[in-house]
């Protein structure tokens, strides 16, 4: 699939935990733990489960960002 969203993360998924409506996907990347709420259906219809290589694709109209 091509994209023209250019923030693409690869990484893999550590844990899936799935609540009535929203599933939050716990992905490590390079180290990092970053942490995506989706619904359910898109976990299950993904196939998402600990261990599954994912690319997490970054979209958002502020990036703000803070020093010490």
């Amino acid at each position: 699939m091509k994209l023209s969203a250019r923030n693409q993360l690869a990484g893999t998924v550590k844990e899936v935990r799935k609540g009535a409506a929203i599933a939050n996907v716990v992905v490590d990347v390079g180290g990092q733990r970053i942490v995506s709420s989706i619904t359910v259906e898109a976990a299950d219809e993904l196939g998402l489960a600990e261990g599954s290589d994912v690319t997490i694709i970054v979209k958002a109209s502020d990036v703000i960002l803070a020093t010490a």
